[in-house]
């Protein structure tokens, strides 16, 4: 086989590629097999009828054809290996000559990911939070745990943040049809957390009991996105939190610990621990914001365009701001995965069984399947392949972070593999 590679454009790539008709048997080997599984010839058990005769029966040009399709996606993945291509996209096929008992010509345009450098981590510098609470941050943690064992008491006066509800909600199309999903009786609800609607805690604060409120809202995605809902509320009850006192008496029954003085000591040692641990997950978004910035990469846009397409390929447009939203969306994913491919790489990075089967356990639960049950769901959709995709890119961004240089706000310097090393400690003395 011989093959070539013309540069389209920093992500489009031209292979040409010419097979000799030699190089062809294995192609045509399974067209005859393939063919002759299809074909019922008297004489002749099934699947071993004679090449000659099957050509007789069903023509020599449809043979051709079926080990043409054979031979060109082998023949192009050869020529992708051989010229280092990476394709993020399927190729357009061009079959330009086939001469029987000769040779067969095609072509192959795909977008591929452009090459560009990375940059050297090491002068890399990303700032992080500090891992020590501040007295507002212990007493935030002993205010949410006194709010654990507070009690209701219903009020009169204006809803306001803090408050728990007791709401009725009824939703409509602008044609004032039910919609079912925004259905819902005697709902409580803490106003103040953004957790029901948008726009639903600026409609119901300040409202009373028996108050009716009207609002609406556009949802950005599922049947109804793009279209104006309207929401109508009543409050059954407004209700105030009575938080108890915070004393040793408190200490002893919402812990182990007789005193105040204890329990805030133990608070304040859980919160070095939990921001420890968000020292590194801020570590490892910066680490990846940063490398998003610092490298420039052209992207095929005819990949993005058919993300987008994608995304609302359910019918609904969306405004023309959602359609932008998800658009850079897609051109932050595809930078992303662009750079941590070639870290991975660079750094020689493979993903073991181990590895797979930590990732299964992890993200099973996400699909409501057992590790098991999830796996073989992948194995059937054939998306193994994209699973390790995924555990190799995550254990690229972690080589590239071992490499930066962390600081927290103060400019200390912070070891992350210390880091690692003493949370991993933490998490197996709980266990």
């Amino acid at each position: 086989m011989k093959s070539t590679v013309e540069t389209l454009s920093p992500t489009r790539v031209k292979l040409t590629i010419e097979v000799p008709f030699d190089e062809l048997k294995p192609a045509f080997d399974e067209a005859y097999a393939a063919i002759g599984k299809q074909v019922s010839i008297p004489g002749f058990r099934k699947g071993k009828v004679p090449a000659r005769v099957l050509e007789q029966r069903v023509g020599r040009g449809a043979v051709i054809d079926e080990a043409v399709n054979n031979a060109v996606p082998q023949h192009y993945e050869e020529a992708l290996r051989e010229h280092k291509v990476v394709p993020v996209a399927r190729p357009e096929i061009d079959v330009t000559d086939l001469k029987d008992g000769e040779s067969l010509s095609f072509t192959a345009e795909v977008d591929v990911r452009p090459e560009f450098d990375l940059p050297a981590f090491d002068a890399v510098k990303v700032e992080v939070s500090n891992a020590v609470p501040s007295d507002e941050d212990v007493e935030t943690q002993l205010t949410s745990l006194r709010t654990r064992f507070a009690s209701l008491k219903d009020v009169e006066r204006e809803a306001v943040d803090g408050d728990v509800l007791l709401v009725d909600i009824a939703g409509e199309t602008p044609e004032g049809d039910t919609v079912d999903d925004l259905v819902g009786s005697a709902l409580s609800y803490e106003l103040g957390t953004d957790g029901m609607l948008p726009g639903f805690d600026d409609a119901v604060r300040g409202a009373k009991k028996d108050g009716e409120i009207t609002f609406s809202f556009t949802p950005q995605n599922g049947d109804w996105t793009g279209v104006e809902l309207v929401v109508h509320v009543k409050v059954q009850a407004v209700r105030e939190r009575e938080l108890p006192e915070l004393n040793d008496d408190f200490a002893q029954l919402a812990s182990e610990f007789d005193t105040v003085a204890e329990l805030r000591a133990d608070v304040a040692e859980r919160l070095v621990k939990m921001k420890k641990l968000e020292q590194a997950g801020e570590a490892r978004e910066k680490t990846h914001e940063a490398l998003l910035a610092l490298i420039d990469i052209p992207l095929p846009e005819s990949v993005i365009a058919a993300e987008v397409e994608d995304h609302f390929s359910d019918g609904h447009g969306g405004d023309e701001a959602h359609r932008t939203e998800v658009e850079e969306q897609a051109r932050t994913g595809l930078k992303s995965q662009f750079i941590l491919d070639k870290i991975a790489e660079a750094e020689e990075i493979s993903v073991g069984e181990t590895e797979l089967s930590a990732w299964l356990v992890q993200n099973a639960p996400r699909y409501g399947m057992a590790p098991d049950q999830f796996a073989q769901a992948l194995v059937q959709a054939n998306q193994v392949p994209m699973a390790i995709q995924d555990i190799r890119r995550g254990k690229a961004l972690a080589a590239a972070m071992k490499q930066v240089s962390v600081v927290d706000a103060d400019g200390n310097a912070v070891d992350l593999e210390a880091l690692e090393a003493e949370l991993n400690q933490g998490f197996a003395e709980a266990e």
